[in-house]
């Protein structure tokens, strides 16, 4: 198997002295998905994990899944389980006819620290709709009524949800995927190239009026705090750039598009995940002609390093 070629993309100091270094690989293209710039190994293939679910929605609204705006943001989340979002993921089945009996997800705790906390306050044990991808899975459930598939066994590979999520992840990627395995949260989840990524997510931020690429984008513009949550640097990110899409996947991926069609994506090699948006942050800086652009994402480009509860280090992005 051969290992990509990452590269450095951020440090930790403590100090003088470098503490520690991410590697990953990082690329941008262009409004037309031709790469810009490029660390790392951007054409080797991984997974995009969560990365993947405004795709995934993409191809459920062609497919003629009517949602809500709020229920289609959710439908391309990573969300944090408080009770909005549980009822929203809940509101996508009872429209289709169904309950979270329908799920296929695993169970889990809410994702986001205070949700979590609050639920289990109320002593509340593992569900699938507290899970992280309720709102995937319930988009996904509803669309099986809507084309008169059957709900059950949605995840089975023979199931042709499966051969939708494929082919609409190829189409918007512009390339063949390579290997196939199971998400966490039991989907499908393909090897692409992180150019693919980024092109994809530059395409679905500039997308056309009247298209499903454009009908999610705006979801998510308009719903920051359904595609994460209260607290968390996806929500916070959207809110700062005005037309900025941003999603984030297990295993330290970060995918984002520009209005402009500018696309982003990173992949920081052991999985970690507290360099992911200095180091996409840094990106946009680079990117964007605006100051007021270069301005909101500031407050995203280092986290402290604290020593004695004070501010010791920081981690940053490695400057060329």
């Amino acid at each position: 198997m051969k290992l990509p070629a990452h590269a450095p993309l951020a440090v930790q100091t403590r100090g003088d002295a470098v503490e520690s270094i991410h590697y990953g690989s990082l690329v941008t293209t262009g409004p037309d998905g031709t790469v810009t710039s490029s660390i790392g190994d951007a054409r080797a293939g991984f997974y995009p994990r969560s990365a993947l679910k405004p795709l995934f929605a993409v191809g459920l609204v062609r497919a003629g899944l009517a949602l809500s705006s709020e229920q289609l943001a959710l439908a391309a989340a990573s969300h944090s389980g408080s009770e909005r979002h549980q009822r929203i993921a809940a509101s996508t089945l009872a429209d289709a006819g169904l309950d979270a009996s329908a799920l296929a997800n695993s169970t889990d705790l809410p994702y986001g620290v205070e949700e979590q906390k609050a639920w289990l306050r109320d002593g509340n044990g593992l569900t699938r709709l507290a899970q992280n991808c309720s709102g995937k899975h319930a988009a996904l459930a509803s669309l099986c009524v809507t084309r008169g598939w059957p709900v059950q066994g949605y995840l089975d590979t023979s199931h042709p949800i499966n051969e939708l999520l494929r082919s609409t992840v190829e189409e918007l990627t512009g390339e063949a995927v390579g290997a196939t395995s199971t998400d966490g949260c039991g989907t499908p989840v393909y090897t692409l190239s992180l150019v693919g990524m980024s092109r994809a997510f530059g395409r679905l931020a500039a997308a056309a009026d009247g298209t499903a690429e454009r009908a999610v984008a705006d979801a998510m513009r308009a719903h920051p705090e359904l595609v994460a949550g209260e607290g968390r640097d996806v929500t916070a990110i959207m809110r700062a750039v005005p037309g900025l899409i941003a999603k984030d996947g297990f295993e330290g991926i970060q995918a984002i598009g520009l209005p402009d069609g500018t696309g982003l994506a990173l992949k920081i090699s052991d999985g970690g995940d507290r360099a992911r948006m200095p180091v996409a942050a840094a990106a946009l800086t680079r990117l964007a002609d605006d100051r007021s652009v270069r301005a909101a994402v500031e407050p995203f480009l280092s986290v402290g390093a604290l020593g004695g509860g004070e501010q010791v280090g920081e981690l940053t992005a490695v400057t060329a």
